[in-house]
């Protein structure tokens, strides 16, 4: 057992720190409005873009994971010097950098996408997502620094907030009945990763040699379409399933004139029009991680919205 920091106290951060506490690991938690220290992780206040101060707080970490959130609207900016900053930190401490990715670096879709997919696209935030893994990879080959990097879908699960998940936002709404308005075609399938199989997944990685060099994906279940699953978390709240309907793009495209989050959303268009969909084989076959069955995510996910909501 040994000492795991992970810089960014959110959804992806604090259950990681938890399944890594469970798992009989010291935990330090680095997020720059810092936080209160409780049996399960330390807090310290560390700003991510600052490579010295990452090192000193990460000094003698087997692992170090970015579980960093920027700004939707501000990957562009935000996200290099966090990159560069932890890529630095894991190189002076020696600490493996464990990252939590996502699906956009492959850009429009031919198919379920694996880790070997080909890292093809064009828009902003996707090209951000390459460069930050082949950087890392660069300074890998370059015998710097270890990583690895786990890439999952859209979250679903009781500690995902409504503004972090396209399906939790739509409780509330399921509750009273009425038309969920989603982004994209409803029907087409996706893959939805439940938050503590990304959490396992993580802790997983950085804590097995195997996983180094390369990226993994989080298991999901078999895909459900936005419409099926909207349905199903409605049968789990024991209400009607409500009508489903995709905002037009032109009206997306109009309101980010005024929503910097709703122009981002209209550059990828691909990731909602088409199937998205995870093949995680290896993961599954190298770790032995599975998904949580379906059923059991989305009743999760509901019980924690309140009856009043």
């Amino acid at each position: 057992m040994g000492l795991h920091v992970i810089v960014g106290k959110g959804p992806v951060g604090t259950t990681t720190a938890e399944v890594l506490a469970a798992r009989g690991h010291e935990v330090r938690v680095l997020s720059r409005s810092g936080g209160v220290s409780t049996d399960v992780a330390e807090h310290r206040r560390v700003d991510a873009a600052d490579a010295d101060a990452l090192a000193t707080a990460a000094r003698g970490a087997d692992a170090v994971y970015n579980a960093v959130n920027p700004a939707y609207h501000r990957w562009a900016t935000d996200w290099p010097p966090v990159a560069a900053a932890l890529l630095t930190a894991a190189e002076r401490t020696g600490s493996v950098l464990v990252t939590m990715g996502n699906l956009y670096g492959y850009g429009r879709p031919t198919g379920p996408m694996s880790p070997d997919s080909p890292l093809t696209a064009t828009d902003v935030k996707g090209r951000v997502r390459i460069r930050m893994w082949r950087d890392a990879l660069a300074a890998a080959e370059a015998g710097r620094v270890r990583v690895t990097e786990a890439r999952a879908g859209d979250f679903l699960g009781p500690q995902v907030p409504a503004d972090h998940s396209h399906l939790v936002r739509q409780l509330p709404a399921l509750r009273r009945g009425r038309r969920a308005w989603v982004i994209g075609n409803p029907d087409v399938p996706r893959s939805w990763a439940y938050l503590p199989d990304v959490a396992a997944t993580l802790a997983t990685l950085g804590t097995d040699e195997r996983a180094l060099g390369r990226a993994w994906h989080v298991p999901s279940a078999p895909p459900r379409s936005q419409r099926q699953a909207l349905g199903d978390l409605a049968a789990a709240m024991g209400v009607r399933p409500v009508p489903v309907s995709g905002i037009p793009w032109p009206v997306l495209r109009g309101l980010g004139v005024v929503a910097p989050v709703l122009r981002e959303v209209a550059d990828i268009r691909h990731q909602w029009d088409e199937a998205f969909v995870v093949d995680a084989t290896a993961t599954t076959e190298v770790f032995g991680l599975a998904a949580t069955p379906w059923d059991e995510a989305v009743a999760a996910t509901v019980r924690a919205v309140p009856a009043t909501a």
